[in-house]
């Protein structure tokens, strides 16, 4: 974990350059309404919003114009994103923190800063769409690139390890847990009998297998017949859901009262823990026929949507990126002991040191 003091190397810089500016590259998924109910949490002096998946920094951005009075801190593992965003909000000088880091360590990264709580926390969950567009990191299926996937490429297995050295019973897993896929035993089984002829690298011949392996009428009703089995390797690779568990954890005890917390997620996974973590925190522990509620188990948070709100047709269209989004967002009513926060930033620390890959 970094703060403002490491800046991203020659060479992300130059990489950055070469393919243009963030804001020409990416579309904040649902910002207004996102801003919209963040406001009252934001719109006043001395304010503190942390964006945990900063990308290209278009949200970051928003908050930024929209609510003057307001401190963003920017988490992200892919120091290119950093680079990226460092170049769109260097207007907002000290406005702006970035940090490098992964985001199931925000306890640690407020904590570091001085802080004991904020006001706003946004996620924006899954691939960026930075990762999506640099065809050399793996994650699109349509173009032929080294089979990498890692949102941090300076450390953990790829997606081409997990290829070659899990077998057909971790494989199979992977893809029915991860990308529920209906063949993921017969997929896993033609991995395994195809890396024997020759291991896999890059994209385009595990696409080839999947067209293989998917029956025809699967194809037609299902999409692309690589869409789950790349959302499945990537979310192993990067340990996405776990990651996940703990950041949701963590969020929540570092939000202050009053405080509210977005979440963009884009699959089912991701959006049932978000709708767990959320509706536990809204529900009373208070044991069943006790007369009055005890105020220990009393809900601490409250839901600000109800259910996962999704993004208007008008949107979509001008951002298909957009299709497969679900916002959730709620309010810390309640102040709860910090010591679940001190128990997520120490787990959080200890697991850099063993996580396989590094979410965004």
């Amino acid at each position: 974990m970094t703060d403002r003091g490491d800046q991203p190397d020659a060479a992300d810089r130059t990489a950055s350059a070469d393919r243009g500016p963030a804001r020409d590259r990416h579309v904040p998924v649902m910002r207004d309404r996102i801003l919209d109910l963040l406001a009252p949490a934001l719109d006043r002096e001395g304010s503190v919003h942390v964006d945990a998946t900063l990308g290209m920094g278009g949200h970051a951005e928003g908050v930024l114009d929209r609510f003057p009075g307001a401190t963003v801190i920017g988490i992200d593992r892919d120091r290119e994103a950093l680079a990226l965003s460092g170049e769109r909000l260097a207007r907002f000088g000290d406005r702006f923190r970035p940090v490098h880091a992964v985001y199931d360590e925000i306890a640690a990264v407020v904590a570091g800063l001085g802080l004991t709580a904020v006001d706003g926390i946004l996620f924006d969950l899954g691939v960026s769409s930075l990762q999506l567009d640099e065809t050399d990191r793996g994650f699109a299926y349509r173009v032929d690139a080294p089979l990498d996937m890692r949102m941090d490429q300076s450390t953990g297995m790829t997606a081409a390890d997990v290829l070659n050295t899990y077998d057909a019973a971790d494989l199979a897993r992977v893809l029915r847990d991860y990308g529920e896929e209906r063949f993921a035993r017969k997929i896993a089984s033609a991995i395994v009998r195809e890396r024997q002829i020759e291991l896999f690298t890059t994209s385009g011949r595990l696409v080839e297998l999947l067209r293989r392996a998917i029956p025809m009428a699967s194809q037609r009703q299902g999409g692309h017949p690589a869409k789950r089995t790349f959302q499945a390797l990537r979310i192993e690779v990067n340990d996405e859901l776990e990651v996940w568990r703990r950041a949701i954890t963590g969020a929540i005890d570092v939000l202050a009262v009053g405080g509210r917390i977005a979440v963009l997620s884009y699959h089912s996974l991701e959006d049932r823990t978000t709708k767990q973590a959320f509706v536990a925190g809204a529900t009373s522990s208070t044991p069943p026929g006790l007369p009055v509620e005890l105020p220990e188990h009393a809900a601490y948070l409250s839901l600000v949507t109800r259910g996962g709100e999704e993004p208007p047709d008008a949107e979509v269209a001008l951002n298909p990126r957009a299709a497969s989004a679900h916002l959730r967002v709620a309010e810390r009513v309640r102040a709860t002991p910090p010591t679940s926060a001190t128990t997520s930033a120490t787990k959080s620390t200890k697991s850099t040191k063993s996580r396989k890959g590094s979410t965004r």
